[in-house]
C-alpha cells in the first residue's frame, strides 16, 4: 500500500491558496496520515484541527480525534461531523479551511438532516449495503439525509476552503467520494427516492427517512448546494490519489520480480460472484499472448446481494466465485482480491486468495464452495483453508485490487 499511502500520494501536491492561518478537517481511513501530512506543511499556520477515523492512530499535536463507525455510522460519528461542521463555522477572515477526506468519511462523519435521527440513518445504510446497493446509489440518499454532505460542510465556512480527497470511487467523481462533503450536489430528493424504491421500496426503510425525502421531492426541505451556489464559489475539491496508484505499485513490484505485467484500466464493478467469473475469462483471453509468468492488476469496487447468514466481504466473495473457473483453467492460476483499506466487509481480512488447487483442497477438507457461496460465508471458507488476505487496517483506501498470476 505505499504506492497509495497519504504522503506517498503527495497529497499536498496542490498548492494551498495563500493564508495567513488554517483550520484542518481530516476523515476517513486516511484521516491521522493525511493530518501528519498537513502539519508537516502548514505548521504553526495551523490554528485548530480534527481527525475523525476509524481506528485509533497518531495524530499531530494539538489535533482532536474522534474515532467514528465504519461502515455503519455511530453516535461517535455523529459527535465527529458536528464537530467538524463548528470548526467549519468558526474560520475566521483571515483563515483558510482545509479538508482532508479518504475513504470511509461518510459513515464515520455522520449530521442527521432535521427530522432524521443516526438511528434513521444507521438503518438505512444497513438495508441498502444488504440490498447491494453501489457507492453511488448510497451516497445520493446520504447525501439527503445529511446536514454535512452534499457540499453542506464548506458551505458553513463562508470562505475559502480547500480539499484534497484519496478516492476509494470508481470514476474519482468528488462528489460521490465521503458524500461529497465540499462539493455541490447534481443528484435530488427525488432521485434518493427513486434509489429506495429501486432497493426494497419504500416500506423496506424508516418511516422518518422516507418522510424527509418527500418532504424534499415537495420542495420543503432545502436542496443540497447546487453547481453556482455562491456559498462554495471559494471552495476548491481535488483528487490527489486513487485506485490507479495502487494498481501502478502492484505492477511496479510485479514487474521487479521478474513477472511479464498487464493492467486493466476498465473498473471491476457489479455483483462479486458474477463479476469474478466474467473478469476472469477476459483476463484469460487477454493475457493469452502475454509471456509467463504473468501478472495481470485491476481494481474497481464491486458489491455483494446479502441472501444468506455467513461472514464475508465483496473481495472474499469475488475469490470464492473465481475458485471454479480456476480449476478449470488449463494453466495454473492464482487470483487475488483485496481492499486496500485491509478491511473486506464486517471482516478483519483484507480478502482472500484462490488458485487452481481451491477447489480440490476444499473438496478433500470437506468443504462445499457452492453452500459457502450461497450462504455468504466466503470468509469460513477461505479462513478453513488458510487462504484469508490479513494484512490489518492500511490506513488508505483507495477501492479494491484484484491480481491475477498466471504460470
Amino acid at each position: 500500500m505505499d504506492a497509495v499511502h497519504p504522503d506517498v500520494a503527495q497529497a499536498f501536491r496542490p498548492a494551498i491558496h495563500a493564508a495567513h492561518y488554517f483550520r484542518v478537517i481530516a476523515a476517513g481511513k486516511a484521516a491521522p496520515a493525511m493530518a501528519t501530512a498537513a502539519a508537516r506543511r502548514l505548521g504553526s499556520r495551523v490554528r485548530a484541527g480534527l481527525v475523525v477515523a476509524a481506528t485509533m492512530a497518531p495524530v499531530p499535536d494539538g489535533f482532536e480525534l474522534i474515532i467514528g463507525g465504519h461502515p455503519i455510522p455511530t453516535v461517535a460519528s455523529e459527535h465527529g461531523g458536528r464537530r467538524a461542521l463548528a470548526l467549519a463555522e468558526t474560520c475566521e477572515p483571515d483563515e483558510q479551511l482545509v479538508v482532508l477526506l479518504s475513504g470511509g468519511a461518510s459513515a464515520l462523519m455522520a449530521v442527521p438532516a432535521e427530522g432524521v435521527l443516526l438511528d434513521d440513518k444507521r438503518a438505512t445504510t444497513e438495508r441498502l449495503l444488504r440490498a447491494g446497493a453501489d457507492i453511488h446509489a448510497l451516497n445520493t440518499v446520504r447525501k439527503h439525509l445529511s446536514a454535512i454532505k452534499g457540499g453542506w460542510l464548506a458551505s458553513r465556512a463562508g470562505g475559502a476552503c480547500t480539499a484534497l480527497a484519496i478516492s476509494d470511487v470508481v470514476g474519482d467523481d468528488p462528489s460521490v467520494i465521503a458524500s461529497g462533503p465540499t462539493v455541490t450536489d447534481t443528484s435530488r430528493f427525488g432521485d434518493a427516492l427513486d434509489v429506495l424504491r429501486r432497493f426494497g421500496g419504500e416500506a423496506a426503510y424508516p418511516s422518518a427517512v422516507v418522510a424527509r425525502l418527500r418532504r424534499g421531492a415537495d420542495g420543503a426541505a432545502p436542496e443540497t448546494p447546487k453547481p453556482g451556489d455562491t456559498r462554495l464559489a471559494q471552495t476548491t475539491t481535488t483528487v490527489v490519489g486513487s485506485r490507479r496508484n495502487a494498481m501502478a505499485g502492484a505492477l511496479a513490484a510485479a514487474a521487479a520480480l521478474g513477472y511479464h505485467v498487464l493492467r486493466l484500466d476498465d473498473p471491476v464493478i457489479g455483483e462479486a460472484r458474477t463479476t469474478a467469473v466474467a473478469h476472469l475469462r477476459a483476463v484469460l483471453a487477454r493475457s493469452a499472448g502475454l509471456a509467463r509468468p504473468a501478472c495481470i492488476v485491476s481494481s474497481g469496487e464491486t458489491t455483494v446481494h446479502v441472501t444468506g447468514h455467513g461472514t464475508g466481504g465483496r473481495n472474499q466473495e469475488f475469490a470464492l466465485a473465481a475458485a471454479g473457473p480456476l480449476a478449470r483453467a488449463d494453466a495454473p492460476a492464482i487470483v487475488a482480491s483485496v481492499g486496500t483499506d485491509g478491511i473486506d466487509g464486517p471482516t478483519d481480512a483484507a480478502g482472500a486468495l484462490a488458485d487452481s488447487t481451491t477447489i480440490e483442497r476444499a473438496r478433500a477438507a470437506g468443504l462445499l464452495p457452492d453452500r459457502y457461496l450461497s450462504d455468504n460465508n466466503a470468509y469460513a471458507f477461505f479462513d478453513a483453508l488458510g487462504d484469508l488476505i490479513l494484512t490489518g487496517p492500511t490506513g488508505t483506501n483507495v477501492g479494491d485490487l484484484q491480481v491475477i498470476l498466471l504460470a
